[in-house]
């Protein structure tokens, strides 16, 4: 027998040899032959052979096809130049009817079976353990000499025919300092799953226990550790269980066929594919991916909103990369709600600003167009009118439909989780993400102020508790967009405003968001979050991301988010509903085309067309 000490500088063509005559005492192939391509193995019916291959160029993340051979051939001669797929690898599993009858060494004994019978060879994670370790990352499981953990999680494959599955993954503790070198050592390795799908915690994926892998031995975390997971090859061997075949034969999980094939050396050489990581989330703990073009994409717009028309001294308030960190988490969001509404003109009737509005119905209809649940919660006495706006936004081309409006009151202590919750449930809320552009927001003392300190508490429904209630419910993130720090959200940076704003000691808002995004003038952070989730949708490695690496890019839709995206004339005429509405003018309360006493030509077109 071999034993495992110098069986990762073996040749393939050595160890193939070794393994087809039953001589090594190992489990899994994990750390073998280093630097060469290993893969899964999945063996069908040749009727069965077309659908599959289809399934496979659909979920190219776990089952990239390095070949398929054709009926009854038992050889891959652009893999390796001696290989017989009966004997080669360390173990088989039989399946019939979906169910695993046996696992054995060797699949001579059904040679007559495997004339008719089609062989896939899928890329495996082992083959970029080596450029993951020559990055300087450890590699757990080889260090703890044992195969990885695989899981099985709640994301749907994209399916075709017969072949319906989800997503199986492996993960690989990974030091948190060295996640985005992981990325980087991998995400180019196209034959072997490319970059991880998902950095943090396991819940999101639907795995509830990692120290309960469904296929493979669990593998220990180091402290300082995040979990990271790829997709995997053993994908194919669910979609193989599902489609219950009378006969079908699989590699057994981590018992993968070696090739002579090196594995490649890839240079990333352009932004556009240089990935970077992002936390989003620390409850629950979650990362992000985008390429470091679009995140810079995304920086110059936040340096393009942070301008100071109005001289209020918000330079002071401003935090480096919230834009894209607040983007990142609603482009990952499946449900978002939007508050605005700031009733500073408490003598006029409608009492709102013009400064909110514009920006919030940009922000929905970029949701539209990227298929995400939204609605907008604003004050009880305010409904009729925002309804009348949305109505006319629908009728401008501006929404694609109605926005579901909704109102918020407090009638017990619990009103805000019933509210976000279903049943007051946090374990199953309503929306992922809250977001509020240039809404009211609470001072220290529980009143609501305008800029030039006047108390408007009667005007303004306790909306904030929402954001409050949001800080104690897993997975939901809260964003504030602000031009003054009295808005909700800015609770934030309340002691720059104090500091640093008119006023600011008693205006300052108290309630804080996740990310807070101040802009020259609130809607413009409106279109700007507009924007840089239409960039984030448009680059390849974010939507890779979004997607697990299963079912095909969604770049095909980028007309219908293009034309969903604000632009001067869409602004214009909405800007012109508002007036007709007697909603004024921040600063002046004028009527005109106006905001915040800036003109809309000649300054706010000029930011947009900037934005844009």
């Amino acid at each position: 027998m071999f034993v495992t000490g110098g069986l990762k500088s073996l040749l393939p063509h050595v160890l193939r040899r070794i393994i087809r005559c039953n001589r090594l005492n190992i489990s899994n192939t994990s750390g073998m032959a280093e630097g060469y391509k290993q893969a899964n193995v999945v063996i069908l019916h040749k009727s069965l052979a077309d659908d599959f291959e289809k399934f496979c160029r659909a979920n190219a993340g776990p089952l990239p096809l390095l070949y398929r051979s054709k009926p009854g051939d038992w050889k891959c001669p652009s893999l390796s130049s001696d290989s017989d797929i009966r004997t080669d690898c360390l173990q088989y599993r039989i399946y019939e009817h979906g169910a695993c009858t046996a696992t054995l060494k060797s699949l001579k004994e059904y040679s007559e079976q495997l004339k008719d019978m089609v062989t896939f060879y899928l890329g495996c994670s082992f083959s970029f353990e080596k450029a993951v370790q020559n990055a300087g990352i450890p590699v757990r499981n080889v260090e703890q000499k044992c195969n990885v953990s695989m899981y099985k999680t709640a994301v749907p494959c994209y399916s075709i025919s017969t072949f319906c599955c989800n997503l199986v993954v492996t993960m690989r503790p990974i030091p948190e300092s060295k996640l985005e070198a992981a990325v980087l050592a991998t995400s180019e390795l196209k034959e072997a799953h490319r970059a991880p799908i998902h950095m943090g915690d396991p819940g999101l994926l639907g795995i509830q226990d990692l120290s309960k892998p469904d296929y493979g031995d669990p593998v220990h975390l180091h402290p300082g550790d995040i979990p990271v997971f790829w997709a995997c090859g053993v994908t194919g061997v669910e979609a193989v269980i599902n489609c219950r075949a009378p006969l079908a034969f699989t590699h057994s999980p981590g018992c993968m066929f070696i090739t002579d094939l090196k594995n490649d050396n890839v240079t990333v050489r352009s932004s556009r594919e240089v990935p970077q990581v992002h936390c989003i989330s620390q409850d629950p703990l979650h990362y992000s991916i985008v390429s470091a073009e679009a995140a810079q994409k995304i920086k110059n717009l936040e340096t393009l909103i942070g301008i100071d028309p109005g001289d209020r001294g918000i330079i002071h308030l401003h935090r480096r990369d919230e834009l894209l960190k607040a983007c990142l988490s609603i482009s990952h969001a499946r449900s978002v709600l939007i508050t605005t509404g700031f009733p500073t003109h408490f003598t006029y009737e409608p009492p709102e600003e013009n400064d909110g509005p514009p920006g919030a119905l940009a922000v929905a209809a970029i949701l539209q167009a990227l298929e995400k649940e939204v609605a907008i919660v604003t004050d009880q006495r305010a409904m009729n009118l925002n309804k009348k706006i949305i109505e006319e936004a629908v009728q401008l081309g501006i929404l694609k439909r109605p926005v579901p409006l909704l109102s918020y009151q407090r009638e017990s202590a619990d009103s805000a989780l019933m509210f976000l919750c279903e049943n007051g449930n946090p374990g199953r809320p309503r929306f992922d993400h809250l977001v509020a552009i240039e809404r009211a927001g609470m001072a220290a003392d529980g009143n609501y102020y305008n800029a030039r300190k006047v108390n408007i508490k009667h005007l303004v429904d306790p909306i904030d508790e929402l954001f409050l209630a949001a800080q104690t419910i897993p997975g939901v993130a809260t964003t504030g967009v602000g031009d003054g720090g009295n808005e909700l959200g800015m609770g934030k940076v309340k002691d720059a405003v104090k500091k640093h704003i008119k006023n600011g000691d008693v205006i300052a808002c108290d309630v804080e968001a996740d990310f807070t995004i101040v802009a020259g003038v609130s809607n413009w952070g409106g279109y700007a979050i507009a924007c840089a989730l239409y960039i984030l949708s448009t680059c390849e490695i974010h939507d890779r991301y979004l997607r697990k690496a299963v079912g095909f890019p969604q770049i095909s839709k980028k007309m219908g988010w293009l034309s969903a995206l604000p632009s001067v004339t869409k602004e214009e005429k909405l800007l012109k509903t508002l007036v007709r509405h007697g909603v004024r003018s921040g600063k002046t309360a004028s009527l005109e085309m106006e905001v915040d006493g800036l003109p809309f030509y000649n300054t706010h077109s000029v930011v947009l067309e900037k934005l844009l």
